[in-house]
């Protein structure tokens, strides 16, 4: 499970910089933007795992940011902050689009990421609006 946590971290990483940089696709999953001794030494099952992260969340951002908008309470999407926002967009297309990944360790992954790389506040933020789409989410199946 850990090369899954270090291609999540990839994907986190890289879907924030999209966000930054709007670069396309076919770009952002090759991770020129990593060194390139990180590059040199990343395992091809994590880069396999993250690139599919980052293309399935940005071919099917659309949704992704509507079913985030419709979670959050008092709250736009605008002032998210990116850390936030990315971490929230692989974990959404994950809750939508990868049945076979239990929602519970969606959630954990993503709060995981949020500690490490978010505010002292992310983790707490971000875990709210991802269990109440995993509710919405089970409704509809």
């Amino acid at each position: 499970m850990a090369s899954r946590r270090k291609g999540r971290i990839l994907a986190f990483q890289a879907l924030y910089f999209w966000d930054s940089n709007k670069v396309p696709v076919e770009e952002l999953v090759r991770f020129a933007w990593l060194s390139e001794e990180k590059l040199n030494s990343l395992d091809e099952g994590i880069a396999a795992f993250s690139r599919n992260l980052v293309a399935g969340s940005i071919e099917n951002i659309e949704s992704i940011d509507k079913l985030i908008k419709d979670h959050l309470v008092n709250w736009d999407i605008t002032r998210l902050n990116r850390v936030d926002l990315a971490v929230l967009r692989i974990s959404v297309y994950t809750l939508m689009y990868q049945n076979d990944i239990p929602p519970s360790i969606v959630i954990d992954e993503a709060i995981g990421i949020c500690r490490e790389y978010g505010t002292d506040e992310s983790h707490k933020f971000v875990n709210g609006v991802l269990d109440s789409i995993k509710k919405t989410l089970q409704e509809k199946s």
